[in-house]
């Protein structure tokens, strides 16, 4: 009876989806902020989603003793008083008789009303909350995480919202004849005995709750899924193995992109020069044949094998050449190897 009150409450009130009942009036005190429940999928039939209260907080599966700061605030929410009649030969009807154990005899639906009066809505403060877990970490020894760790279908859910009643609430069912008027009112002196019941609850009655998911990586830093597109769970090794995969994919190849980008500003520069050196005479660049300048040597003569040239087998084409020049030399090598045409003048050029 009691959880087909707040199923209805939270039919009515709406929120977007977000709001889930309480399932039982014995959990309703485990569904407090910063509690914690299990989320699982009940299977692929069923759509809906099963929450489990657990007796822990988020604080419980953290490391450390700090308290956790963020605040909680409460306001007023809404008046709710609510009376519908159900058919008995829906889902709904069939499970308040079965909880309820009313007589039905007779009948063909159950009156339930459901007086909640002002209720309050109390919530935690998401951007500081937010602000602080940034530091913290999930404690793995905690009972609760090692066997939601070992479910792939469990997930870990912190609630950020509960819905209370303010004072004593009751609820009534009723089974009778339903009227022209689709609803008819109690009338408890012309019912046979067994036909109403009511329960009386008291104050401060946690009514429906929403929750954020937990996203657990592997070295214990957690997120808030805050969004509904966002999913929690624990970070699998397989999916972090492909996560880093995936970056160090991405690393190389930008890596590669700057190679060749280099590459091609380098052959780049090797056509100019020799543009350069092929545009301007013969007089002006032969600077090889002038008195005092290096002399070009065949280095297969001097027991030196054939290498790249250090002006233009540098770039994606490894040009070689058995020619060099010994007055010159680069990083502690005693002598250059360059193409006789027209690396060779283009170099003391430079040198010059």
């Amino acid at each position: 009876m009691f959880a087909a009150a707040t199923k209805s409450f939270v039919k009515q009130v709406g929120d977007g989806g977000r709001l889930v009942p309480v399932p039982s009036l014995s959990e309703a005190d485990k569904y407090q902020p910063l509690s914690l429940v299990v989320k699982k999928k009940r299977c692929f039939l069923f759509p809906r989603y099963k929450f489990t209260s657990t007796p822990f907080t988020l604080k419980d599966i953290l490391l450390g003793d700090r308290e956790i700061s963020a605040g909680i605030s409460s306001y007023q929410l809404l008046n709710y008083e609510d009376e519908s009649d159900v058919s008995l030969y829906g889902r709904r009807g069939n499970h308040i008789v079965n909880d309820v154990g009313i007589n039905v005899t007779g009948s063909d639906s159950i009156a339930v009303k459901a007086s909640f009066g002002v209720v309050t809505k109390h919530e935690v403060e998401v951007s500081t909350l937010l602000k602080e877990i940034t530091t913290r970490k999930i404690n793995f020894d905690h009972s609760l995480i090692r066997q939601s760790r070992s479910s792939r279908k469990a997930v870990l859910c912190v609630v950020m919202e509960s819905i209370r009643t303010t004072r004593q609430c009751s609820l009534s069912v009723h089974a009778g004849i339903r009227g022209e008027a689709m609803r008819f009112h109690f009338m408890d002196e012309q019912n046979p005995k067994g036909r109403d019941k009511a329960i009386v609850f008291p104050a401060h009655t946690t009514i429906a709750f929403s929750v954020f998911e937990l996203f657990i990586y592997l070295d214990g830093a957690f997120d808030l899924c805050v969004t509904s597109v966002s999913k929690g769970g624990f970070e699998r090794e397989e999916t972090a193995t492909f996560a880093l995969l995936y970056r160090l994919r991405n690393i190389l190849f930008e890596r590669n992109r700057r190679v060749m980008d280099a590459i091609s500003r380098s052959q780049l520069y090797l056509d100019d020069l020799f543009s350069d050196y092929y545009d301007k005479p013969l007089s002006m660049t032969d600077i090889s044949l002038k008195e005092g300048t290096h002399i070009r040597v065949n280095l297969l003569n001097h027991n030196i094998p054939k290498g790249p040239c250090i002006l233009c087998g540098m770039g994606n084409l490894k040009r070689e050449t058995v020619y060099g020049c010994f007055q010159c030399s680069v990083d502690g090598q005693k002598y250059v190897r360059l193409h006789a045409v027209p690396c060779f003048d283009i170099w003391h050029k430079r040198m010059k």
